[in-house]
């Protein structure tokens, strides 16, 4: 027996279908036929595309794990940005949709509030902590762009690439590119993936609680 057409059976499909072919392959037509029933029918239990899309979007954020009570700002920022990373690679259809919805999920909503607890109570102001995501989540999100933007997703293909290029470059040209890619980039081990952790550890090496925990928090 096929299991009952829900909302929450819609919005899988689609994320499934995005996951294969992108957002636009996720389509009422191509949802429906994943399901096996009329396109119509899903007008039952969703709105519409957009709400399909707010649902989607919903769903990769409740895959992101969220600090815990107690965590100390620093920890709790850094894993879940390095959560928030893993579950744009598994959808990468998502990174220009995460913030863009007039109406955001439960999930969506219990991040957000999440985060900004987690600096609250680690002593920002209500400025500093929208100042703190800001930067955070702009470069998370640019990272996770560039990072699936790579013409290689392992050694053997970065291998390839680096051989593309110096192939057709003239003897001694670009010494400082060569630099970088023979003593970095081609050593066994590296991981451009690595350039992540770094890069986070200093923007919350920057930032800094701009209250006194044990004072007013007021903002």
């Amino acid at each position: 027996m096929r299991a009952p057409l829900t909302r929450d059976r819609i919005v899988a499909a689609a994320v499934a279908l995005a996951d294969e072919k992108g957002q636009a392959g996720a389509s009422m037509r191509a949802i429906a036929a994943r399901l096996g029933v009329e396109a119509m029918s899903l007008y039952n239990h969703v709105a519409g595309r957009d709400d399909i899309l707010d649902g989607m979007v919903d769903a990769v954020f409740a895959e992101i794990s969220l600090p815990d009570d107690g965590t100390e700002w620093r920890a709790a920022m850094r894993d879940r940005a390095g959560s928030a990373r893993a579950a744009l690679k598994r959808h990468p259809w998502a990174v220009g949709l995460m913030d863009s919805r007039g109406r955001p999920g439960p999930a969506t909503l219990r991040h957000h509030d999440a985060v900004l607890g987690a600096l609250r109570a680690g002593g920002f102001s209500v400025v500093m902590a929208a100042h703190a995501i800001s930067l955070i989540d702009s470069y998370l999100y640019g990272f996770v762009l560039q990072e699936l933007s790579l013409p290689f997703t392992g050694d053997g293909d970065l291998g390839e690439v680096a051989d593309g290029i110096r192939a057709g470059l003239p003897e001694g040209a670009y010494p400082h590119l060569m630099e970088l890619m023979t003593t970095r980039v081609l050593v066994p081990g590296y991981d451009y993936g690595d350039e992540f952790e770094f890069g986070l550890a200093l923007i919350l090496d920057g930032l800094r609680p701009d209250e006194d925990q044990g004072g007013s928090r007021e903002s």
